[in-house]
């Protein structure tokens, strides 16, 4: 299955330009002739009022979806820190008020003095296709978080995200190799086996 038009409901033009990575990376020309940032539709704003990453990212898809009329693919994703009990989880993009910079101080503030690093990002997507069907998958990438920030690519808490096998952290990487890897390639890789069986 091929669509002539996918939305990929996020405001974060950051987050938009991965998954356009991901996509051609993963499928080639094989997945939408044409992916569109949903802020270039509409300004809507979706609450995410859902208990689980599944039910955030089911509710912006079926949102978006719904106001287009088009597929849509939409993620929820978090950084799960051992040391933290799975925090800052669900809440990883607004545990602080600010930008990315204050939230890895908040993070490193919070894992001073622990020897524990260990940590996994964790994505889940979903795919509504209207009138049609629902499809969410789950993809993690484990690793551990660096005692300060290293890196200018990527966003959120990439610069001290260092994945397991891995010298450099998510912001180090270059975008094709981070794409090999990441917590959303490895969920956008379930949706796209489900679509082609």
């Amino acid at each position: 299955m091929k669509f002539t038009k996918l939305i990929i409901a996020t405001g974060n033009r950051g987050k938009y330009r991965e998954f356009c990575e991901i996509i051609r990376d993963t499928a080639g020309e094989n997945f939408a002739d044409e992916i569109i940032f949903a802020p270039e539709i509409s300004r809507m704003i979706v609450e995410e009022t859902g208990k689980t990453y599944a039910e955030n990212a089911m509710l912006k898809a079926r949102a978006w979806a719904e106001r287009s009329g088009l597929p849509c693919l939409a993620d929820d994703s978090g950084l799960e820190l051992d040391a933290l009990d799975g925090a800052p989880g669900l809440y990883s993009a607004r545990v602080v008020a600010g930008n990315d910079s204050d939230k890895v101080s908040w993070l490193l503030g919070q894992l001073e003095g622990k020897a524990d690093r260990g940590a996994r990002f964790v994505a889940s997507l979903c795919l509504c296709v209207p009138e049609k069907f629902t499809l969410i998958t789950e993809g993690e990438c484990r690793g551990k978080i660096v005692d300060s920030p290293s890196g200018y690519d990527g966003f959120g808490y990439d610069p001290v995200f260092l994945p397991e096998g891995y010298e450099l952290t998510f912001a180090e990487l270059s975008g094709h190799a981070k794409n090999q890897i990441s917590h959303r390639t490895n969920a956008f890789r379930k949706i796209y086996g489900l679509l082609k069986q």
